[in-house]
This record gives structure tokens, C-alpha cells and sequence, in this order.
């Protein structure tokens, strides 16, 4: 059952990705293989925390995240909250176990970007 949530988990990544903060100079084809290694990324890093799984609570939240040229990341802020604590409380440590991201395209130094999350059980 965890193998199809993070392929869930993957898929509305590569799709929602909201990137900006910086000038595209960058080809379009870096881009998406970063995007796409950073999807992957979080798929593999996101969990579903136990407590949600038994009580069977799904959520959607949004982060902003700054990256720098080497990946780690600078900052983030929650732009929504799911609403749900169990939830809410995991996304620091989602953060924490992504840092570093894959390296950014060799044009960009600083890049920030909304990463949309999501909990939802099958």
C-alpha cells in the first residue's frame, strides 16, 4: 500500500510543480530532469505517518522551499497547512530528511519553490 501512495505522492509533484524566484536561463530540459529528481526524491523521503494511517487522515499542504546551487536547502515556510495536526507536525521532518535536493541546473545559484504535499490513502 506504501509503494502506490508515493507513486501518488510522485506523480501530483511532477504535475503541480510551481517554480519561480529566478531567471530561466537554465534549459528547460535541466529543468524538468531536476524536477523530475527532486519528485523522485520526495516520493522516497515522505512519509505517512502511523497515527494518520490508523485514523485514516489524508491532507494537502504546501511549502516553499529555497534551494541553493548545491542543493541544500536554505529556508522553508508552510504556505498551507493540511489542517491536521499529525500531519502538519510531519512536514519539518520531510524537510529535514530532503536536504539536500539534487543540484540545481548549473545557470541558477537560488531557486524558490512551492512543492505541493499530499496524504491520501487509497
Amino acid at each position: 500500500m506504501l509503494k502506490k501512495i508515493n507513486k501518488v505522492f510522485a506523480i501530483a509533484i511532477a504535475l503541480t510543480f510551481a517554480v519561480g524566484g529566478t531567471s530561466m536561463s537554465a534549459s528547460a530540459d535541466e529543468m524538468g530532469d531536476w524536477k523530475r529528481a527532486v519528485a523522485k526524491k520526495v516520493a522516497k523521503k515522505q512519509k505517512y505517518p502511523r497515527a494518520a494511517l490508523a485514523r485514516e487522515i489524508e491532507g494537502k499542504a504546501k511549502i516553499r522551499l529555497t534551494v541553493m546551487a548545491d542543493g541544500s536547502i536554505s529556508t522553508h515556510e508552510v504556505v498551507q497547512e493540511t489542517g491536521e495536526s499529525i500531519l502538519d507536525k510531519e512536514i519539518p521532518k520531510l524537510v529535514k530528511r530532503l536536504n539536500p535536493l539534487p543540484a540545481l541546473p548549473d545557470a541558477k545559484t537560488e531557486l524558490s519553490f512551492v512543492l505541493p504535499l499530499s496524504w491520501t490513502l487509497n
